[in-house]
């Protein structure tokens, strides 16, 4: 029983890993537009009352958070990944913690940034690619959830007598 389920926890590695890859690729996006068009001072001038080092030129109030916890989750979701086909690979319980762990602090991240998505669609006024960024990291808090599950589902099958 506990062999069948490592089929579905490969897919949902791979769709996770994908996934994870392209928030951050479109987080990068982000925070390359926001260095190149973000404010600027003259030598000499001070710093307006509302600058704030997380000012992203698109998007709303809660963009810069957003983004940068996406990029956080996405590269710890990535590497959990890597952890996770380790595991795929051995299938075994010594295997398990190291890609058990790493999946759970990704997914903890991931449902941090799910909620800065939330906040940011709540205020409205962003692009399409941010718009792909949150849909992304809202579906990843599921499939990151579901592959946890598997993953302990078929260690508890295999541990069972």
């Amino acid at each position: 029983m506990a062999e069948s389920l490592k089929p579905v926890a490969g897919l949902l590695l791979v769709l996770n890993f994908c996934m994870y890859v392209v928030v951050a690729a479109i987080g990068g996006w982000a925070v390359d537009v926001a260095i190149d068009r973000g404010f600027t001072i003259a030598p000499g001038l001070v710093l307006p009352a509302q600058f704030s080092p997380i000012f992203f030129p698109m998007g709303n109030a809660a963009t810069g958070f957003f983004i940068i916890f996406a990029l956080i989750a996405s590269v710890v979701g990535a590497a959990a990944a890597l952890a996770g086909v380790n595991h795929i690979r051995a299938w075994n319980s010594d295997s398990l913690p190291a890609a058990a762990s790493s999946a759970i602090i990704a997914w903890a991240l991931t449902l941090l940034s799910m909620g800065l998505a939330c906040k940011e669609i709540d205020m409205e006024g962003r692009n399409a690619r941010l718009r792909t960024m949150e849909a992304f990291m809202i579906i990843l808090s599921a499939t990151q959830l579901l592959y946890i599950l598997t993953v302990h589902s078929a260690a508890s099958i295999r541990s069972r007598p």
